[in-house]
């Protein structure tokens, strides 16, 4: 029986590539131990204290959380910061002006007396990490109920949060691990003064936009640099023109040696969220209802936001960072759809449910512990696919693809405060809610809005069952012959909050009469019926479906390590501070096709577009290219720019470092490969590639091309 057992632990390795590939994972840094025989195989070189260390400088003290949504890293002894353009680009974008572009033209600050605030820029070290688990579940039993049990937990995590020991300007953070199994304590240290010190234009920085997104071969030199400043002491400050250049624990060196294929590989990071142990249900609904919904949605906002933006400059600056952040998800989520038609993800989880299943019944404790939840899933999923369904669509429509919702649900926000608080709350939070909607109308084009308004909700309309609907909008749609831009005319034209001067004078009337007038606004009572009909209908039975979910994927959790005791796991990704480790390759995602592992400035030149707004090149960098004038950048008369490998990244790893066996920094996570983007649920090494700025690029953007020597001079540079 045992070696029956054996076998089909075994076959599931064999069957399943991606649980036996050693660069699939995303490790906690202070765990690594378990890792370092495959990583010495892989070729690391260096100490595992070398990567985490609470008594020396580590890895970890040179890479931060950026701006709460991507990483970051020290590349010099006063606080000089790594990171993407596009994680930067909303920093960029506010500096810039039609007269001073700095989007279009690109930011290098002469000295560190012009380095830019950012009021509200904060970026998060880690101090340390503990593990708390049995403080956490201390008294927690499987015989309590999921609430009793949850409750428990919860007031376990205030009194570690109460009786914690820290020093003044430290914080911190408790999460979960492997859905409830384990709980990690982060001391973190979060400063306040960052600057922009220096950004290539988007010409380079953001270079093949839309169409090379999530692709190979791509040629972008997707990097901004920025810097920490602190107090006198070191600690973190608020802004302030007296504070000093950060002077960091552990900052990374720079290798000019380059990379080759088999290179070991480290990058280091905040990777946001992944689901590597969904079931078979879950993933289908990604497949089928999820991801669908999601591009079927933004197919509609980008189609238009697109013709808006090539039709005039005002409109792509306003809406540069917007359109971007719409984009990413969409070409993601096609590519992950793609990725999991082509690797059978959905028949890769059922196999290790049929392995599950086979193990179970051999051992009767363990059928009586976990044999109901597959079918458990299967009911749930089932059942919940229309609410499901809806609350896509509501997400996609309210908070992401029609932008005057923001405002109403802003101003809604107000008049629940002045219900709740009176006069004195109303007055209270009016600046906040006067500066934020002042703040909108400066990057918003209400024509263009109310154009992506009508196709948006006519998809929404047509897609959810219409009992999930407010009847007054449907009414409003029947009333307009089903003619959804008639409709979207009327709202927009009769609406106060697309003008901005009628928004002033309506903030300069008491809160009695500023209530009285949103009441009678079409599109605000528009958004509160939406919210409304969300709220009662779809809402309740939705978040019950969720909770159900949640108590089973726990249970599916403990049930897989349980059942099998010999295979390594490693926690989904949730933004905390994890380690990859792989290998530079190329890799072959088709019949006849086959990707090299590295890209050139030649390949950019290629692509070059004269005019175009995603391949139009600086002529400086065109002149550096025919005089081939690389500086001490270029490698045999090339100059590298991108290269991929095995690392397995998730969002947020954009702007993490990665280091070569020594922790020498040779580049900069930025990207995916579009037929790997599915690693997120299911990491397959024969296509899962990350995409990453070779550092000698980067290198020669801020001399050669950016003339910021003065920043090269700050880096501890390996020739």
């Amino acid at each position: 029986m045992r070696f029956k057992k054996f076998l089909y632990c075994l076959s599931l390795l064999i069957l399943l590539p991606g649980l036996a590939i050693s660069q699939e994972g995303m490790w906690l840094p202070f765990l690594l131990d378990q890792n370092e025989p495959e990583m010495r195989n892989l070729g690391m070189k260096m100490a595992i204290e070398d990567i985490y260390s609470v008594n020396q400088g580590s890895l970890k003290d040179a890479v931060v959380l950026f701006d709460g949504s991507c990483s970051a890293e020290l590349i010099s002894p006063k606080g000089l910061l790594l990171t993407n353009h596009h994680c930067g680009s909303g920093q960029i974008q506010n500096h810039s002006t039609l007269e001073n572009n700095y989007l279009e033209d690109g930011f290098w600050a002469a000295t560190m007396a012009d380095e830019l605030p950012n009021p509200g820029l904060e970026v998060t070290f880690i101090v340390r990490m503990d593990d708390v688990t049995a403080q956490v579940l201390s008294g927690v039993s499987e015989d309590l109920p999921p609430r009793e049990r949850q409750s428990l937990i919860d007031k376990n995590l205030n009194e570690l949060r109460k009786n914690a020991v820290l020093k003044d300007y430290e914080t911190l953070e408790i999460k979960p691990f492997f859905e409830g199994a384990q709980y990690i304590q982060f001391t973190n240290m979060n400063y306040r003064d960052v600057r922009l010190v220096g950004a290539p234009p988007s010409s380079i920085g953001n270079y093949g936009e839309d169409t090379d997104n999530w692709v190979w071969p791509r040629h972008t030199g997707d990097f901004s640099l920025f810097r920490i400043y602190a107090g006198p002491d070191n600690l973190p400050a608020d802004y302030s023109p007296d504070n000093v250049p950060f002077q960091p624990k552990h900052f990374l060196p720079i290798s000019l040696k380059g990379v080759k294929e088999g290179d070991f590989t480290l990058v280091m990071g905040f990777p946001a969220r992944t689901n590597s142990y969904l079931p078979s249900y879950g993933v289908k609904e990604v497949l089928e209802v999820i991801d669908p919904i999601r591009v079927g949605m933004r197919d509609i906002s980008l189609d238009l936001l697109g013709e808006a933006m090539r039709a005039n400059p005002e409109t792509k600056l306003q809406y540069a960072s917007k359109q971007r952040g719409i984009s990413n998800g969409w070409k993601k989520w096609i590519g992950e759809m793609e990725g999991l038609r082509r690797t059978n993800g959905v028949r890769k989880k059922q196999h290790l449910e049929e392995q599950f299943q086979e193990l179970m019944r051999e051992d009767p404790e363990l059928t009586r512990k976990y044999g109901h939840l597959l079918e458990d899933f299967r009911n749930i999923y089932t059942e919940r696919e229309p609410f499901q369904r809806a609350s896509i669509y509501y997400s996609e429509a309210v908070g992401v693809n029609v932008e005057l919702f923001r405002v109403a649900f802003r101003l809604a926000r107000l008049a629940r405060i002045y219900d709740s608080q009176g006069v004195t709350g109303y007055e209270t939070a009016l600046p906040s809610t006067k500066g934020y909607i002042e703040s909108f109308y400066t990057e918003f084009d209400a024509s263009l809005d109310q154009r992506v308004f009508a196709g948006i909700m006519e998809h929404y309309f047509g897609g959810v069952n219409q009992t999930f609907l407010p009847e007054t909008a449907l009414a409003q749609v029947e009333a307009h012959t089903g003619n959804y831009a008639a409709w979207a005319k009327a709202l927009y034209e009769g609406t106060m909050l697309t003008h901005p001067e009628q928004m002033k004078t309506l903030f300069a009337q008491t809160p009695e009469e500023v209530i009285k007038a949103l009441e009678a606004d079409p599109f605000y009572q528009l958004t509160l019926d939406l919210n409304q009909a969300y709220s009662e209908k779809v809402a309740p039975a939705a978040n019950d479906f969720s909770e159900q979910l949640g108590e089973v994927q726990r249970q599916y959790m403990m049930a897989l390590m349980e059942t099998f005791p010999k295979r390594r796991f490693y926690p989904d990704a949730n933004f905390t501070l994890r380690v990859t480790f792989g290998q530079v390759a190329g890799f072959s995602p088709r019949d006849a096709v086959k990707y090299g592992y590295h890209t050139t400035l030649e390949g950019v030149m290629e692509k070059y577009v004269p005019g175009d707004y995603e391949f139009d090149l600086p002529e400086r960098l065109r002149q550096l290219y025919q005089a081939k004038d690389y500086g001490p950048y270029g490698f045999k008369g090339e100059l590298p720019v991108n290269f991929i490998g095995t690392n397995h990244t998730s969002g947020g790893n954009s702007g993490s470092p990665v280091v070569d066996a020594y922790g020498n920094l040779i580049g900069l996570n930025f990207d995916r490969v579009w037929e790997g983007t599915m690693s997120d649920i299911n990491y397959d090494a024969s296509r899962c590639r990350n995409i990453m700025v070779d550092v000698r690029y980067i290198l020669f953007i801020i001399d050669k091309f950016g003339g910021a020597r003065r920043l090269i001079e700050e880096m501890k540079i390996i020739k």
